[in-house]
């Protein structure tokens, strides 16, 4: 499965930047007003332009060269966008015409050697001549657009998307990529220095030492690896001010939408924490496959029932993905890791399962012979067939009479009966329906 491209959108404050976003991504996801400094924290969304798929990240308006505290906040999270994205899209005011701060964006946008999309927004009546000054910041041929009434974003993601990597390259060679993430000193740089071997990251005693996501290739038993350490999220209020942090989490958020599979790790020795579950549902949002690791085993107290009640609360804690697989191990003494990395290796297989269409609808077909689906007003659902759309993770589209008859119950009825009979542990599946009008 290949990455899918950062796109990054930078550029002043009230240029038009979130609005774009929105077009884009087709929903309300960035705060779009008539202020400037309105948003303050990158924001991520998945879009798809000709069949490519890519992630845009949103980001806070640069005033390079102010004083003020919130500023420099958006400007180091600007500036790490900068350095992820594959693509930059720097927008600009066609109305308001070529300003000061343009050319110190400009400035920095050619230190970055990135590809850079010039957009002159806020042209709505398309005055090409408008967009002439804009040749001065020297970032190639600027395009006119206008947000507000979607006109020219078609030729901008055009251009954005011919700078994106042939997706034929072939990731295979390069091994299953393992993110390991959690909240800061839970032992993650132990674990990937265990299973390394060899000291190749910073351990610490001190929270957050790892800055950033650290990539390094293995080999074990034949098969290749990439592990990817990262630094450990911190709950959100807690980062408000630390910029470095800030780019830490962006890193992390990063190396988990390029992982094949997360291994989450908690500290088994404290109780499991709003945070914990916060981040095993952003991996679970993600569609990857995890496992949750349960480190310093070694430090808990234990008794026959000790692992029973430990693997009881992890199941009521994250009810939300009843597939995970736990394993309880020590970073520092070397227990069960050894099993890690075949069981990412499992959790890979099963996101990438592909079930023959023939397959499928017999088993929804018994699905649906043991548990009718409810009635309506008198109408029930229909299931005329089903087919799997995609694998990482596992996507079935189910063909419908009527979408509306899909009760939130019989979709996990659905999918439960899927699990039960083919293994999807540790990774999440996606049930889509369509009805006939959509179609047609």
């Amino acid at each position: 499965m290949s990455k899918k491209p950062l796109v990054a959108v930078v550029g002043r404050p009230n240029v038009g930047k979130s609005t774009f976003f929105n077009k884009v991504c087709g929903k309300r996801i960035a705060i779009v007003k008539d202020l400037p400094g309105v948003t303050r924290d990158r924001i991520y969304a998945d879009a798809e332009w000709c069949g490519r798929a890519f992630t845009l990240i949103d980001t806070g308006g640069l005033e390079l060269k102010s004083d003020d505290t919130m500023f420099a906040h958006i400007r180091k999270q600007a500036l790490a966008a900068m350095e992820l994205a594959d693509v930059i899209v720097f927008f600009t005011d066609g109305k308001g015409g070529l300003v000061s701060s343009d050319y110190d964006v400009a400035e920095i946008l050619r230190t970055t050697n990135k590809p850079v999309v010039l957009v002159v927004n806020k042209l709505d009546n398309f005055e090409v001549e408008k967009t002439y000054e804009f040749y001065e910041l020297g970032l190639g041929e600027p395009f006119p657009v206008s947000c507000e009434q979607g006109k020219g974003l078609g030729e901008v993601l055009d251009a954005v998307i011919g700078h994106f990597p042939s997706t034929e390259t072939d990731e295979a060679e390069e091994g299953i990529r393992i993110a390991v993430v959690g909240k800061p000193n839970v032992g993650k740089s132990s674990l990937v220095n265990k299973l390394l071997g060899f000291e190749r990251v910073i351990v610490s005693d001190v929270a957050g030492t790892t800055r950033d996501a650290v990539d390094t290739p293995i080999e074990v038993d034949g098969n290749k690896y990439v592990l990817i350490d990262t630094a450990g999220l911190r709950r959100k209020r807690g980062i408000e001010d630390d910029t470095v942090e800030s780019y830490s989490v962006m890193r992390t958020l990063s190396a988990v939408r390029r992982a094949d599979v997360v291994l989450i790790v908690m500290d088994a020795s404290e109780d499991i924490s709003e945070q914990d579950v916060r981040i095993a549902g952003f991996v679970h949002e993600e569609g990857k496959p995890s496992i949750i690791v349960m480190n310093k085993w070694d430090k808990v107290e234990k008794d026959t029932h000790t692992i029973n009640k430990h693997t009881k609360k992890l199941e009521e804690d994250l009810a939300f993905m009843s597939y995970h697989k736990s394993l309880f191990i020590s970073a520092e003494t070397g227990l069960r890791v050894n099993k890690l990395l075949e069981m990412a290796m499992t959790a890979h297989a099963h996101a990438s399962t592909r079930i023959a269409t023939g397959v499928l609808n017999e088993i929804v077909g018994e699905a649906v012979a043991m548990t009718e689906p409810p009635a309506f007003s008198g109408r029930r659902l229909k299931i005329y067939y089903a087919t799997q759309a995609r694998s990482n993770p596992p996507r079935f589209t189910f063909f419908v009479n009527d979408t509306k008859l899909v009760h939130f119950s019989y979709e996990r009825y659905l999918e439960n009966y899927l699990r039960k009979s083919f293994d999807f542990s540790c990774t999440p599946i996606e049930l889509e329906f369509r009805g006939r009008q959509e179609n047609k």
